[in-house]
């Protein structure tokens, strides 16, 4: 019969049954290729905001529309890095002024940004603070932008971008350290949640960008986000390790959960998604 070790704390073989029940899961959800429901009342922004508050609030009439609106007109567009700042602004004045029931902050870099409004968990209400092509050192510089929002929990991934730009890993760990502070000291009453950095596709890859993706070993990615789990560790933030629920038997990101052997479709953010959901059972909501 399985007892618990003497020298092990019993919050770790929690833990440890809670990431295998989670890879289980997930694990089920890719071969068995099951589609999450669609839900009318989703969105990745706060939609419950009426017209008369935008008004008030003076905000662009974007704000309020379902997210994958704001995106489309993004992408044809082609918004600059300082358009999406002060876009995002907007949204989080809004969340501020009119914070909906578990407010829930998605914020990193283009994997956070595009995540479907309809497969984000739709038990929370989620504010999407993304950025495409964000580092650890552009979204230090704008954390200011949701500081009055009071949020439950905040969900973080940042680093692929930092990495492809060939900065070393101690940079990367020393700004994610200061973003986990500083999220720790603006947010006090929030779970903030550190995301690990997904794989990439390696020689199959077809992302306009790699040849600098394939300089970039799977194996580099897996050292940091060990590091990545003991600084949430050390740092009292959560960890959610989703490295594993997107590799193949060789390591590589998974070609159908992928667009281009870097960024995601439907269907892995449908993972992220289910993964995200079980987390927030499992760990945040536990008494």
């Amino acid at each position: 019969m399985f007892t618990f070790s003497k020298d092990v704390p019993r919050w770790v073989w929690c833990s440890l049954a809670a990431n295998g029940l989670l890879s289980l899961t997930v694990a089920m959800l890719i071969v068995t290729n099951y589609k999450l429901p669609d839900d009318p009342q989703v969105s990745a922004t706060i939609t419950s905001t009426n017209a008369n508050r935008l008004k008030s609030n003076r905000l662009s009439p974007l704000f309020g529309e379902p997210r994958t609106k704001l995106l489309t007109i993004g992408r044809n567009h082609k918004w600059t890095y300082e358009q999406w700042v002060e876009q995002l602004q907007r949204e989080a004045i809004a969340a501020a002024n009119n914070r909906p029931d578990r407010l829930t902050i998605l914020v990193g870099d283009s994997l956070s940004l595009w995540f479907p409004s309809k497969l984000l968990p739709w038990d929370r209400n989620w504010l999407n603070q993304g950025i495409s092509g964000e580092t650890t050192v552009g979204l230090l510089k704008r954390l200011y932008l949701f500081d009055s929002t009071r949020p439950e929990t905040i969900f973080l991934m940042i680093g692929i971008n930092d990495l492809l730009h060939g900065v070393d890993n101690r940079t990367i760990l020393a700004n994610q350290r200061r973003i986990i502070s500083q999220l720790r000291t603006v947010h006090p009453g929030s779970q903030i949640v550190v995301q690990s950095i997904l794989p990439h596709s390696g020689k199959s890859a077809i992302w306009e960008g790699r040849d600098r993706l394939r300089q970039l070993s799977n194996s580099r990615i897996r050292k940091i986000n060990r590091s990545l789990k003991a600084l949430a560790d050390n740092e009292g933030a959560f960890y959610l390790n989703l490295y594993p629920l997107f590799t193949d038997a060789q390591g590589f990101l998974r070609t159908e959960l992928s667009t281009d052997g870097l960024h995601l479709n439907d269907k892995g953010y449908q993972v992220w998604s289910t993964a995200i959901k079980m987390y927030s059972k499992i760990r945040l909501e536990q008494p």
